[in-house]
């Protein structure tokens, strides 16, 4: 009798460990850089969270665009767009550097998923195009030009640069 009521005991300890095992990883938190706030995009359905200026010193604005690219607008000084397919980053690099218009200066970043250029018209301007891969999806993420404005400052697009390459996947709990 003793055998069989061990015997119980440990088969109850063994499926106690086995079900408060780590059957489902929880998404790990995702901790914004100071100044910065985490800006899910799920709802717009994008798997991932960006990283974007706080946003109760300047207006968040995002718009999903006819052609499919998702364009986040913080205050003057971030605007990029995703996009859902990759850059070809080399024939990028070719256009950069042949622009007769927007003469290129140098490469501040030169890598084979990321460029991040300067430019100059009149003005020196910064631009970046960057390509992640989240889940089977690949992305571009670029700077939005605006032809009416200012340029961005060189930090201005690092902050964007930094935001693209560090985007976070969110992973969905799998249904029940």
């Amino acid at each position: 009798m003793k055998k069989i009521i061990n015997l119980c005991c440990a088969a109850l300890v063994v499926t106690s460990f086995m079900s408060c095992g780590d059957k489902k990883k929880e998404q790990e938190a995702i901790v914004a850089p100071q100044g910065m706030h985490v800006l899910d995009l799920s709802k717009f359905g994008k798997p991932f969270a960006i990283f974007v200026p706080d946003t109760t010193a300047a207006k968040l604005e995002i718009v999903q665009q006819t052609y499919g690219a998702l364009d986040i607008k913080v205050g003057k000084g971030f605007n990029i767009s995703i996009n859902e397919q990759a850059a070809d980053i080399e024939m990028k690099k070719k256009d950069v550097k042949e622009d007769e218009v927007n003469k290129f200066k140098s490469f501040v970043v030169e890598e084979p998923t990321a460029i991040f250029w300067e430019s100059e018209i009149t003005q020196p301007e910064f631009h970046f195009i960057i390509n992640q891969k989240i889940g089977n999806t690949e992305y571009s993420i670029e700077d939005v030009k605006a032809t009416e404005a200012e340029p961005f400052s060189k930090e201005s697009i690092q902050k964007m640069f930094d935001s693209a390459k560090n985007i976070k996947e969110i992973k969905k709990e799998p249904s029940a």
